[in-house]
């Protein structure tokens, strides 16, 4: 069997997702696997994990979906060999920082980790004030950059609060410090469950900090991993 992961934009009614269902059934594909982003103006984002017996039908399943009325195909992309469980992985990576015992462990485990969760291809936690990063996972952009784009963003309270944003960045505070920890990804927008569990990770690891004794570790250049 080929995997894949589906994300499909689906109308909010009873039976629509059944649809789906069906159609991917038509083509001998089987859903092992639903996660729902996002719910808003009559519709929802879910990300549908289908197994099919071969990966030459993946256009023919594309097809099929693409039948059911008001339904569009956003991303589709093999599953990658550890298929997540973002719920069991989310924990791991909470109960992981809260277990930290230094600065430099906490945010060292707090963008490998985010990179991980969120399928990200980058994770940095940035100094605001000191345009420095403070940890640093995959290649991310300049740290005036990412500076920047956290000021630009601040001056929408949807950005701010996780209700919208860029597709390819996704940022959220470190509690009251001037910290603040982004990811980037291509092609797969971040939506707004992404978003607040992002938020939520920062709470936590802010309340980490505070156990820790200081508000703000002092910046150090930390080169990308």
């Amino acid at each position: 069997m080929e995997t894949f992961v589906v994300r499909v934009w689906v109308p909010d009614r009873p039976g629509a997702l059944g649809q789906v269902a069906s159609r991917i059934g038509a083509v001998r594909g089987d859903v092992v696997g639903i996660d729902i982003l996002e719910r808003g103006a009559g519709r929802a984002i879910d990300e549908l994990v289908v197994e099919l017996p071969d990966a030459s039908l993946v256009s023919l399943l594309l097809a099929e979906i693409d039948q059911v009325d008001g339904v569009d195909v956003e991303d589709v992309r093999p599953a990658p060999a550890h298929l997540a469980d973002p719920r069991l992985d989310a924990l791991e990576t909470a109960a992981l920082i809260v277990a930290s015992v230094s600065y430099d462990e906490l945010l060292g485990l707090l963008v490998a980790h985010a990179r991980r969760d969120f399928g990200a291809e980058w994770a940095v936690v940035v100094d605001l004030d000191d345009r420095a990063l403070l940890a640093s996972h995959g290649a991310p952009p300049p740290p005036a950059w990412l500076v920047a784009f956290v000021a630009g963003s601040q001056s929408s309270e949807a950005v701010s609060s996780g209700e919208c944003g860029p597709d390819d960045v996704a940022w959220a505070a470190l509690g009251s410090s001037r910290l603040a920890l982004l990811l980037g990804r291509q092609g797969r927008p971040f939506r707004a469950r992404e978003r607040h569990q992002l938020a939520a990770l920062c709470k936590i690891a802010q309340y980490v900090m505070g156990n820790l004794g200081v508000e703000r570790p002092r910046p150090a250049a930390v080169p990308s991993r």
